[in-house]
């Protein structure tokens, strides 16, 4: 199969594990350069550049609070300078530090949407702003959740911040298809990532959460990889402001 984003570059925030890891290694793959971004988990990102170099690709760590404008705009300025220029940003970072609604703190609300929500906006704004001067018909896509569409008892700060990157993305996908970028987000249900991994340990929590799933098993990184990588491709062209559902079928079949 011939790589369909060969001679791309790619910036992917949150890219050092979970999803993100899985996003940058499969964009590779597909022919893509790679920026690996990161909070200051530089060992784990250096892994992933490693791997990508191994298997004869391009790829870069790069350290950024996404979450503060002067540090993505210097990491935005540092990729075209290494790269030369970016065809596709991957709004991957998130956090959501579990908790019930009447012990979420002010800080944890802030951070929430810090991270999940003004990120993806710093990074889009920022990244757009180059394809638009460039004349680059890119792609920009975000990982939002199905937890979007639905309330969450331990993730009312998570749940709007990530409908509103939804909205955010359809917005933009207004805004810039004259430009020629496409804006889309991908919507992951239940995937087994370090942020639900000590939920799933329990036994019970991981049977009932399987039992809603049609398909019979957790989500894994590489399915929302995929995906990611067909909206990054000219396969997906003519798509934009699009939330693309990758969870098994769990949302059809909620009860």
């Amino acid at each position: 199969m011939p790589y369909r984003l060969e001679g791309k570059v790619a910036l992917v925030t949150g890219a050092s594990r979970g999803i993100g890891r899985a996003i940058a290694l499969r964009l590779a793959q597909e022919g893509a350069s790679v920026a690996v971004n990161h909070p200051g988990e530089a060992k784990e990102a250096l892994e992933v550049v490693r791997l990508i170099r191994s298997r004869g690709g391009k790829a870069i760590s790069m350290r950024a609070d996404i979450a503060h404008k002067r540090q993505v705009e210097r990491m935005v300025a540092r990729v075209i300078e290494r790269f030369g220029r970016i065809d596709i940003l991957v709004n991957n970072a998130g956090i959501c530090p579990f908790a019930e609604f009447l012990d979420i703190t002010e800080e944890t609300w802030d951070r929430t949407h810090d991270v999940n929500l003004r990120g993806v906006f710093l990074c889009s704004q920022a990244v757009a702003r180059h394809m638009v001067e460039r004349g680059i018909h890119g792609r920009i896509i975000s990982i939002s959740s199905v937890a979007s569409y639905v309330g969450g008892i331990i993730q009312a700060h998570y749940c709007p911040a990530k409908a509103g990157v939804n909205l955010l993305m359809k917005s933009m996908a207004t805004a810039l298809g004259p430009h020629g970028i496409t804006c889309n987000s991908v919507l992951p249900g239940t995937v087994l990532t370090d942020m639900n991994r000590a939920f799933l340990s329990d036994p019970d929590h991981r049977r009932q959460t399987i039992e809603h799933i049609p398909l019979g098993r957790l989500g894994e990184p590489d399915d929302v990889a995929g995906a990611v990588a067909f909206l990054a491709s000219d396969d997906a062209r003519y798509m934009s402001g699009a939330e693309l559902v990758v969870d098994g079928g769990a949302f059809a079949s909620f009860q």
